[in-house]
Formats: C-alpha cells, structure tokens, sequence
C-alpha cells in the first residue's frame, strides 16, 4: 500500500531522514519507533506531502506521490492524526468533525445524518453526547477521540498517527492503541503509528521500524522487536548503528 524508497528529506541545513525504505502493506499495523529527534515526524509530514523530499520516493496504492498536493492525497485515502491533535479549540466538536472533511477534501458535507459522523459517533458515543461543547474543553484523551474521529471524517484507507500518546496518562494511551487496533480490525484501516512509546506501540502492532538519527536501525515483526536489546537501545537514543542481519 506505501512504498518508500531511499527517502532523504531535510530541515534547511539538517538532515533530518536519510535514505530511509519503508513499507506498510494493506491492513497491517505498523509502528514506527525512535526517541525524540529520530526522524519520525519528518517522515510522516512528507508521506503527508507537507514537507518536500530531497531525494527517493513514496508511493501509495502504486502511485507516485511526486508533486501530489496533500489535499489529493488526502483524496486518495490517505488520512492523518497529527502531533498535538491541533483542534479548532473554539469550535464545537460537531464542527471540528465537519471541517476535518470539508476543508481537507473540499467536498460539502451535510450538517445533518452524515454516514461519516455516525460512524464517528458510533465509535466514540462521547462525542456524541457532547457535539455542541468547544473542543478547547475537553480533557486530553478527549480531544484525542476527537482527533481520530475527525480524521475518519475523510474516510481514509491508510492512517498516519504522529506521536498520538504524547501527553495521555498511560491508561488513556492503552485506550487510544486500543481504539486504532479497532479501527484496523472491524473497518479494514490500515495504521502507521509513529510514537516514542515503543512498548505501547508494539503490543498492537504487527511490524515496527526503528529509527534513530534519521535511519532505520532495526525492523522486523512486533514479537521479534520486543525481544531485542538493539531496539532499548535505539529508542533510548544511544546513536546505534544500523547493522547486516538485524532487520
């Protein structure tokens, strides 16, 4: 479903991904791993399109990304749980819900039964209940409810989340991965989850990466992964090397 291929993409003089290979096939969930500064977020916001690689490619669903603006690839079925959720905190949550469709995908969407906000609202019944209050009152597990619901609004095939547990006390993080192995379970979304929580993230995941300092140090299947002393020390920051055999 995503392929990338030697991606390097930088922040003006720093290089922030280097050469990274990356795969996430149809209904896997895969989680991308690495401590602070490790590249992930660079790498989500240009699979996103947001910022440009300087090198290698992405493709999703066979199709290069080259040039593809973020609203077509959002069209695509490519949708996004962004770092620090950025709600509209003085919009109602209905109306967040509304405007994670209409302003990404340019399409009207009904303020009425929308198919899309039942679904939403079917799986977050809170939401439901609280539709008229602003979004900048909810506590953090609710706003990152809210977060996923309205990137659901856009009806995506492949869900990018960037760091969706940062904040969240550990039992609401449980509730959040729970939610996304729900999402991947009964509605056929396929997840890539990039978190610093990387025992979290593996206990739902099927395959992980590895990143530290820009590259892919370590990737394999979530047990195998667990298992690996390499893995403590990638996430920790300690600069590992990426080395012949550990993937």
């Amino acid at each position: 479903m995503l392929e990338i291929r030697g991606l390097h993409v930088a922040y003006g003089s720093i290089q922030s991904v280097k050469g990274i290979d990356l795969d996430v096939r149809e209904g896997e969930f895969v989680a991308i791993l690495g401590p602070n500064g490790a590249g992930k977020s660079t790498l989500i916001k240009t699979v996103m399109g947001v910022l440009p690689p300087e090198s290698g490619t992405v493709r999703f669903l066979g199709r290069d990304l080259a040039g593809v603006a973020p609203a077509e690839r959002i069209r695509l079925g490519i949708g996004i749980i962004p770092e620090g959720r950025q709600l509209f905190p003085d919009m109602t949550v209905r109306e967040n819900l509304i405007l994670g469709a209409y302003a990404q995908l340019g399409v009207r969407v009904p303020a009425g039964n929308s198919a899309a906000l039942e679904r939403v609202f079917a799986l977050f019944p809170r939401l439901a209940e609280r539709q008229r209050q602003l979004a900048g009152t909810f506590s953090g597990g609710e706003a990152q409810m809210l977060a996923i619901g309205r990137a659901l609004m856009t009806e995506p095939r492949l869900l990018l989340c960037d760091e969706p547990s940062l904040g969240l006390a550990p039992g609401l993080v449980r509730d959040v991965l729970a939610t996304l192995a729900k999402l991947r379970r009964e509605q056929n979304v396929t997840v890539a989850l990039a978190d610093q929580n990387a025992s979290a993230a593996l206990r739902m995941a099927d395959r992980g990466y590895v990143l530290d300092t820009g590259r892919v140090v370590a990737s394999g299947s979530a047990a195998a992964l667990q298992g690996d002393d390499r893995l403590r020390a990638a996430y920790l920051g300690s600069g590992v090397e990426a080395q012949p055999g550990l993937r």
